[in-house]
């Protein structure tokens, strides 16, 4: 099965990041350019450990629908979602965090997923998929590095960030 691992350093608290991680609101907002919306479950704040979102987004010119439950939960270390129904045969997404100090926290993301369709999902792997989810996964790193750096501005996408 295909693995994505990317690392992020990112200067704040290690509770600034791992909330700004689960925040469906960002979460929205880093993925602005394929109109990714949660339209079910928990659809705003800060997702929860057994809380299902069901987000709708076009990915290569298709509206698709896709489910995850939020399957482990450590605060602030380790959070997992996983795939409940959606165009993959099968995904999992760890969310690690490691403080470094008390303003330095490395992310580190490990995504996991499997294509239906055999054979041609495997070329579709190679050719495409792996570098458009790499890509997808890297801008909202981007989008929660910048956000944790800035926390002040950042309230909006989540309420009180420190606070479960």
């Amino acid at each position: 099965m295909p693995t994505i691992e990317l690392i992020t350093e990112i200067n704040a608290p290690i509770e600034t990041v791992f909330n700004l991680s689960r925040s469906i609101d960002l979460h929205m907002e880093s993925t602005k350019q394929t109109g990714e919306r949660a339209i079910a479950g928990h659809t705003s704040g800060l997702i929860e450990l057994n809380e299902n979102v069901t987000w709708r987004a076009k990915h290569f010119g298709i509206w698709q629908n896709l489910t995850v439950k939020i399957t482990v939960f450590d605060l602030p270390n380790l959070f997992v979602d996983e795939m409940v129904s959606g165009a993959f045969k099968s995904f999992t997404h760890e969310h690690h965090f490691t403080s470094i100090d008390d303003n330095h926290t490395i992310m580190r993301d490990v995504f996991v997923f499997q294509s239906p369709l055999g054979l041609l999902g495997k070329l579709a792997n190679r050719l495409v998929l792996k570098k458009y989810m790499t890509e997808l996964l890297a801008e909202r790193n981007r989008v929660i590095k910048v956000t944790a750096e800035t926390v002040g501005k950042s309230e909006d996408f989540i309420g009180d960030i420190n606070s479960d």
